[in-house]
C-alpha cells in the first residue's frame, strides 16, 4: 500500500499532504480527550510497536504495488480513532524517513490513505455494530474485525481514485482499481482475524484498557470490573 515517489503527480501529493495535516491538527485535541488516565500511554506505545512490525511485512498486489496488514481498525478500537491517526502517522513517518517505506513526496498520501482512511472507515463500521449488538462485550472484537475487513479495501479503493485524478504511471485506472481493490480485499479478511484476535485477547485480560468498550453496553449487573475477572 506504501506508495512510492511519483506514482500520483504534484498537485495530487500535495492535495493528499493537505488532508493528511488537516487531520493531524484535527486529531491532536481529540486524543488528549480520548486519555482519561495515565494507563493509556503505555498502551499507544504497543499499539504503534505492533502496527509497525506488521505493516513492515508486505508483498506484491500486481500493478507495482504492494500489501500488508495496516492497523487502523485496531489503533481505533484500542486506543481511540484520534489516537490511532496520531499512532499510523508516527509509524508511517518513521518508516519513509529511515526505511525507505512509501515515498518522501508520498508521505502525505499514505498518511491520509493508511492513518485516515483506514481509521475512520475501521471505527464507523466498529461504532455501527456495537450499536446494533448491544449488551454483548463479544461485539466489540466483532466489530473490530468487520472495521479491520472493510478499512483495507476501502483505503485501496482511494488510492484508485487518486490514481485516477494524478496518476503518472502508464497503467490503465480499471487495472488499478481491480488490483488494489481485489487484492486488498483478501488482505482484509487477514487483517479482520489479526484484529479480532488481539482486540478478543485484550478485551479478555484487561477490557478498560481497550477504548472501545466504552461503546459496548456491558450487561446489567456486569461492571466493567467483573468483566475483566
Amino acid at each position: 500500500m506504501h506508495v512510492p515517489d511519483g506514482f500520483l503527480d504534484i498537485p495530487t501529493s500535495a492535495a493528499a499532504g493537505v488532508v493528511a495535516v488537516a487531520a493531524v491538527a484535527v486529531a491532536l485535541p481529540r486524543a488528549r480527550r480520548e486519555a482519561v488516565d495515565d494507563r493509556k500511554a503505555p498502551m499507544v506505545g504497543i499499539v504503534a510497536t505492533l502496527i509497525f512490525a506488521v505493516q513492515m511485512i508486505n508483498f506484491p498486489v500486481g500493478a507495482g504495488t504492494s500489501g500488508h496488514l495496516m492497523g487502523g481498525a485496531l489503533a481505533a478500537v484500542l486506543v481511540g480513532p484520534a489516537t490511532g491517526v496520531l499512532c499510523l502517522t508516527v509509524v508511517l513517518i518513521v518508516q519513509a524517513f529511515l526505511f525507505a517505506d512509501g515515498g518522501l513526496t508520498a508521505l502525505g498520501t499514505n498518511i491520509t490513505l493508511m492513518g485516515v482512511v483506514t481509521v475512520l472507515v475501521g471505527w464507523w463500521v466498529f461504532r455501527g455494530v456495537v450499536a446494533v449488538a448491544p449488551g454483548r462485550t463479544s461485539a466489540v472484537p466483532l466489530g473490530a474485525a468487520l472495521g479491520a475487513f472493510a478499512s483495507v479495501p476501502a483505503a485501496a479503493a482511494v488510492f484508485a481514485a487518486l490514481f485516477a485524478i494524478g496518476g503518472t504511471v502508464a497503467v490503465p485506472t480499471g487495472t488499478v482499481f481491480a488490483a488494489m481493490v481485489g487484492w486488498h480485499a483478501v488482505i482484509g479478511v487477514g487483517e479482520a482475524v489479526i484484529t479480532a484476535l488481539v482486540v478478543s485477547a485484550v478485551v479478555a485480560t484487561r477490557p478498560d484498557l481497550v477504548y472501545g468498550m466504552r461503546f459496548a453496553r456491558v450487561p446489567a449487573g456486569r461492571t466493567m470490573q467483573g468483566a475483566q475477572a
